[in-house]
């Protein structure tokens, strides 16, 4: 990943309502969620949400996808593992040890949800 698109995808986060919108995504996944029912979530204006999801666009973290009248917003979840992976493929400076704490921390919101079956 280029260190522009990287910029791109962190200055995209840097706005307090972008955060919470691809936060809000983040824990829709995989459903995703209509543009309307995220300005409504975060109690946003449509047209001034129309301009937040344009910029999360434009910088890779989220994707849309029309489902008949709607349009369905995304997190893209590989866009956002390449930045983080971009911020930390050197952290360790071959000393694995120095990043366990921050992959260890990552892994229990990562886990598989259990089914209704088992």
């Amino acid at each position: 990943m280029e260190s522009e698109n990287v910029i791109l995808a962190l200055a995209a986060l840097a706005q307090s309502t972008r955060l919470d919108v691809f936060r809000l995504l983040v824990k829709h996944e995989p459903e995703g969620l209509p543009a309307g029912d995220i300005a409504r979530e975060l109690a946003v204006p449509h047209n001034t949400m129309s301009s937040h999801l344009g910029i999360l666009s434009r910088a890779g973290l989220v994707r849309s996808e029309r489902r008949s009248r709607s349009i369905i917003y995304r997190a893209d979840l590989d866009r956002l593992r390449e930045v983080v992976t971009f911020l930390l493929k050197d952290c360790c400076g071959g000393h694995p040890g120095v990043c366990a704490p921050l992959i260890d921390a990552l892994a229990p919101c990562c886990s598989p949800k259990e089914t209704a079956n088992g």
